[in-house]
């Protein structure tokens, strides 16, 4: 089998298309110059002062740089866009991508309610294009012998999760930034940094059947809060115990915990520059174990399973009926913040 960072001899580099070029867009792009399974093509920006200084930008020599959306879509050698692009806007991009006939990878959330992401899933379905979405975390060793070894059995049957992503990255953006705006990045830790926690609890428990979330803004001035707690439960009694907040240094834990046993894993850094990961295992009358993960490029990984499934050599890894689950306990979390009641997670089915 083909390594996922050697292209096939036989195949060319997936031709991609970048919408916004902000902190993530930067990063993306950096990816994407990294893998000869993707080539960047074109990036359209809408700030005019960001396309003054991309001029400079050594990623881009030679992409086209644009300042129109629908422009950008007419590209008839670009195969597939990545949306590095708010919230809000994701629905309709993904739509007129897939309408294009461009694959389509959204940053996530997906979208922020059901309707929307039913929408887009719809469009990309009728099209037959591949839609990928932003979960690296997914994509981290670990993470995936920690998901191998549950179907497994090894754990027993799996009891709760318990996970924490918190930053303090946010300080650093302006203002009026898009992503500290509550029009635009609604409950700011989750939609910052908890929606991959839910991502991974859906991608091991399945859908969601209720949630119970609290929002706060106490350790800074963003006016979608910093501080955030929730609690997903699922079909049979299991729990997943969340914690995202922007105003603390950064701390990762993702643990799960079974009736035979519990796995935790520590990030050392903040994912954007992984230096590797500190497991825990404990087995029921065992001593415990801990080891560490070497670093790897989740991001990068990320992008180049969806650049293969748009070649056809292997599946994207992330359904559509997990894509939906997440945005619905992301529309439930939302409501329950503002209700401060238990509410109901729209099923996937």
């Amino acid at each position: 089998m083909t390594s996922p960072t050697q292209s096939p001899s036989s195949r060319q580099p997936v031709r991609m298309g970048l919408v916004g070029y902000g902190w993530w867009g930067k990063t993306i792009a950096k990816q994407i110059a990294s893998s000869n399974l993707m080539s960047l093509v074109a990036v359209v920006e809408v700030s005019a002062e960001l396309r003054q200084q991309m001029a400079a930008d050594p990623v881009l020599q030679g992409v086209q740089v644009l300042d129109s959306f629908d422009a950008f879509l007419q590209i008839a050698e670009m195969e597939a866009v990545i949306l590095c692009t708010p919230h809000q806007q994701h629905a309709d991009q993904i739509v007129a991508a897939a309408d294009a006939g461009k694959h389509v990878f959204c940053e996530k959330p997906l979208c922020l309610t059901v309707k929307d992401a039913q929408r887009a899933i719809a469009s990309c379905t009728q099209h037959q294009r591949v839609l990928g979405i932003g979960h690296e975390r997914r994509f981290e060793p670990s993470v995936i012998e920690l998901r191998r070894e549950i179907e497994a059995g090894t754990f027993g049957t799996i009891l709760q999760i318990e996970a924490n992503f918190s930053q303090d990255k946010f300080f650093a953006l302006p203002k009026d930034n898009w992503r500290l705006s509550n029009q635009h990045a609604p409950v700011g830790p989750l939609t910052a940094t908890g929606i991959h926690l839910v991502d991974l609890a859906i991608a091991i428990l399945g859908p969601s059947e209720a949630v119970w979330a609290r929002l706060a803004t106490r350790g800074s001035e963003f006016e979608n809060g910093d501080t955030l707690g929730l609690m997903l439960a699922f079909p049979g009694g299991a729990n997943a115990l969340i914690s995202a907040i922007l105003a603390t240094p950064f701390e990762g834990r993702f643990a799960v915990y079974g009736s035979k046993g519990w796995f935790e894993i520590r990030d050392r850094t903040h994912p954007e520059n992984p230096t590797g990961w500190d497991i825990k295992r404990v087995m029921q009358g065992q001593a415990p174990v801990t080891s560490f993960a070497a670093p790897h490029p989740t991001v990068l990984a990320n992008l180049e399973a969806f650049a293969c499934a748009i070649r056809h050599e292997r599946p994207y890894p992330v359904t559509h009926r997990e894509l939906l689950a997440n945005v619905a306990a992301l529309e439930a979390i939302m409501t329950s913040a503002v209700s401060h009641k238990i509410e109901p997670v729209t099923s996937p089915d």
